[in-house]
């Protein structure tokens, strides 16, 4: 059987116009985004229009909805085939012919592979025929997914079906960037307006004549309000009824002379461009009259855009919306209510931007991408191949560490992926941004990256004092902060010494000024090194001496020496049977310490180095990965040995600094489980870890800043950015290397850690010292 079995999708699909056509596409790209070829998806389109019914490439097989034996075809078809693992159904009674569409029954009664039903529908109070169409589908289905935690209440209370069976994973949401709003108003000449809108494919059941009659007040009293309905006539309605209900409410919008204030967009709208109107869009409105309506995809694509929503009390909105993100109204047929939150919302700005704010938060974690995550998560449980899904290194994007530059460094943090100035510049961010972007320039030979390489270098440069030390904090006004003077910088000065040593270590690939001033910086700090204490300084030191050390004929084995020395000093006053370390508590940056004592090891020669080196990352990693996830120490508390480690709170610096040493440890004893670590480590960001949500932001290469017990800080500043960069980067570079590796172990060969070759013990060895990477 093939290890990468794939899942049928049974739905419409565009060019069908329906909601559930555009969610299995949206469902459908994303499953390929997250797990490309491990877990391929393939469609069986839902149609019931014949014109339709034609060859398209992004399908497979096209089920003619109102026949009954078209079922049974398509259920024969896929039993013909031996490489489906599942087969998922999307279902909404009227897209299947037959009362409350129980032709669907005739297929799962006849196909032999595993079934999954997707509920977008679930109704209270069911009669007796409805029941039992729901209580089937739950017989021939192995699992049940419903969107909200309400339609899993329903089916466990109303239809008597088992909570293990069902899982909820929501309606699926586009990610944007907060900073589009401004730039969107003046795309669309909305500037100095109020935008309320709604979006959908328009009919009766809408109710928006309930809004346009709450306007003509608000209108009044701010008469730059201007209200968007967008979308077209939904089709099964226009052939019906025609345009009936579309005139009735331009009749309204002329009794109520509010032409200048509510404009149509009838028209199907792309992707992009309805994303764009909601983005620019100041408060949502949602006005459906139907109280057992179970999901809105318009309300949360809304939301995700930071609109706050206003909307009536359907079951979805009754568990999304919770005050502090929007507005639910208590009825469905009452524009004085929604004339009362219009106004409030507009007259009270502060709190409509925070209510966006929340909205737009709170909505990260339904992402297409983390949904994708909840659907192969369910495909490996029905399948029993979870092990055989591989998430996909997303492309390297530079934009958000671009945004975050200015011509004098780079900035510290975000509000979401907006560049705060207030928060000025530090020696931390511009140093690693520094080796980022001399890895990047190595890939691309980039202009601008080498210009954003300059302007870091020339920052570090600026803060480095006459006697060589480094200044750490630096306002958005160019001055040094006070802030410089409360803390202790060793730790900063370190990396410093890091990044201008792999400067220098590149400077093959580097104009010549460049390397020139790192090296005026590096030798001008290299007299301070022999005063570091804090461990993690001399770790970073430790690194920059080897990069150093690698293109310099200077002499630095006396410096290295009397560092390492300290290191070893710390790991025999503090280490213990069980603790095998060089503090009595793990804080951040863990992996720097014994990375530094590779480091030694490959300058010095010393074996004891590389000895202590493997067993006190061996003990740190023996508290990081458990269960196929790596966990760091948590920013709520470090782990003291004597006390109860704090879980959650971890950051991607720790993981990404865990990721270097990782591939660093492989390299030099070329033992497989730090290659099955650091892959299990990077999969930290795509969505192997607690919340099992991707920690990267795909529209701009963005990193977010933190993941907490049942949410990520979704703010993107530098330091997670950064450290996500270098991470990717040095995947790429692994991903190019694991080739040649295997080709090494192929023919029995191997990379040792050796200085000399004609020392070296081994038969046949290769030499790493001169092509090691961070």
């Amino acid at each position: 059987m093939d290890a990468n079995l794939k899942m049928i999708l049974i739905s419409s699909f565009p060019p069908r116009e329906c909601g559930i056509a555009t969610f299995s596409q949206d469902l459908s790209n994303a499953l390929n985004t997250i797990y490309g070829c491990t877990l391929p998806v393939e469609i069986y389109a839902l149609e019931n229009d014949m014109e339709r019914c034609k060859d398209r490439d992004d399908i497979t097989d096209i089920l003619y909805t109102p026949i009954l034996t078209e079922y049974r075809r398509i259920a024969n078809v896929i039993n013909e085939r031996n490489d489906v693992g599942m087969v998922c159904i999307q279902h909404e009674f009227g897209l299947f012919g037959g009362d409350y569409g129980e032709h669907i029954l005739s297929f799962m009664l006849a196909v032999n592979k595993p079934l999954v039903t997707v509920f977008h529908t679930v109704l209270p109070n069911p009669d007796s025929k409805r029941k039992n169409i729901i209580e089937a589908i739950n017989n021939f289905s192995e699992k049940l997914i419903v969107q909200t935690h309400n339609s899993r209440k329903i089916l466990i209370d109303e239809y008597g079906i088992s909570s293990e069976k069902i899982k909820v994973i929501p309606h699926g949401t586009h990610i944007v960037l907060w900073k589009d709003k401004m730039a969107l108003k003046e795309k669309f000449d909305f500037q100095g307006k109020v935008v309320l809108s709604t979006f959908g494919l328009i009919s009766e059941n809408k109710n928006i004549e309930t809004v346009l009659y709450a306007l003509p007040q608000i209108v009044k009293e701010h008469p730059n309000v201007l209200f968007l309905i967008l979308g077209k006539t939904h089709p099964e309605v226009f052939k019906k009824e025609g345009e009936q209900y579309r005139e009735k409410l331009i009749s309204i919008i002329d009794n109520l002379n509010l032409q200048s204030n509510v404009t149509f967009i009838n028209k199907y709208l792309e992707l992009q461009e309805l994303m764009e109107y909601l983005n620019s869009s100041d408060i949502y409105l949602f006005s459906s009259k139907d109280p057992n309506q179970a999901v809105s995809g318009t309300f949360v694509y809304a939301m995700s855009t930071g609109c706050p929503v206003i909307s009536t009390p359907i079951p979805h909105a009754n568990e999304l919306i919770d005050g502090s993100n929007g507005i639910l109204l208590q009825g469905f047929h009452d524009p004085a209510q929604f004339q009362k939150a219009i106004l409030y919302l507009i007259e009270n700005k502060e709190e409509r931007l925070s209510m966006g704010n929340n909205a737009f938060s709170k909505m990260r974690a339904t992402s297409w991408q983390n949904v994708a995550i909840g659907y192969g998560k369910v495909f490996g449980e029905i399948t029993n191949k979870e092990e055989h899904l591989s998430y996909q290194l997303p492309p390297i994007n530079p934009k958000h560490i671009q945004e975050l530059s200015t011509h004098f460094g780079m900035l510290q943090f975000s509000h979401f992926s907006t560049p705060d100035p207030s928060s000025g510049y530090t020696l931390d961010d511009n140093a690693r941004a520094l080796i980022a972007m001399v890895m990047y320039y190595k890939t691309n030979n980039d202009k601008r990256t080498l210009k954003l390489i300059t302007s870091y270098l020339s920052f570090i440069d600026t803060v480095q004092q006459d006697n060589g030390w480094f200044l750490n904090y630096v306002g958005f006004d160019q001055k040094i902060t006070i802030q410089n003077q409360e803390v202790n910088l060793e730790d900063a000065n370190g990396r410093a010494l890091w990044c201008l040593g792999y400067v220098l270590s590149n400077s093959q690939f580097l104009p010549m000024a460049i390397t020139v001033n790192a090296e005026k910086c590096f030798q001008k700090a290299l007299p301070n090194l022999a005063n570091f204490i804090s461990p993690r300084a001399i770790g970073f030191a430790l690194k920059g001496l080897y990069y150093f050390h690698k293109t310099s004929k200077t002499n630095i084995e006396k410096i290295t020496q009397q560092l390492v020395d300290k290191l070893m000093r710390y790991y025999e006053l503090t280490s213990e049977p069980d603790w095998n370390w060089y503090e009595d508590y793990l804080t951040y940056a863990n992996s720097v310490v014994p990375e530094a004592m590779m480091y030694a090891y490959l300058i010095l020669g010393n074996k004891k180095y590389k000895e202590i080196a493997e067993v006190t990352f061996d003990f740190l990693l023996s508290h990081y990965f458990m269960k196929g996830k790596i966990q760091v120490i948590s920013n709520n508390g470090w782990f003291h040995k004597r006390n109860q480690r704090t879980f959650y709170g971890e950051q991607p610096i720790e993981v990404a600094y865990t990721i270097f040493t990782l591939e660093l440890f492989f390299e030099v004893t070329q033992k497989s489980k730090y290659k099955e670590q650091l892959q299990i480590a990077f999969s930290w960001f795509l969505g192997n870890n607690h919340l099992n949500q991707i920690m990267y932001n795909p529209v701009n290469g963005s990193c977010y800043d933190g993941l907490e017990r049942d949410h990520i800080n979704i703010n993107q500043g530098a330091e997670s950015s950064i450290c996500y960069f270098i991470a990717r980067l040095h995947m790429d570079r692994w991903v190019t290397k694991r080739t040649a590796l295997s080709q090494l172990e192929e023919n029995n060969l191997f990379l040792c850690g050796c200085n000399d070759e004609k020392q070296c013990n081994q038969p046949k060895h290769r030499i790493i010292k001169k092509h090691l990477v961070i």
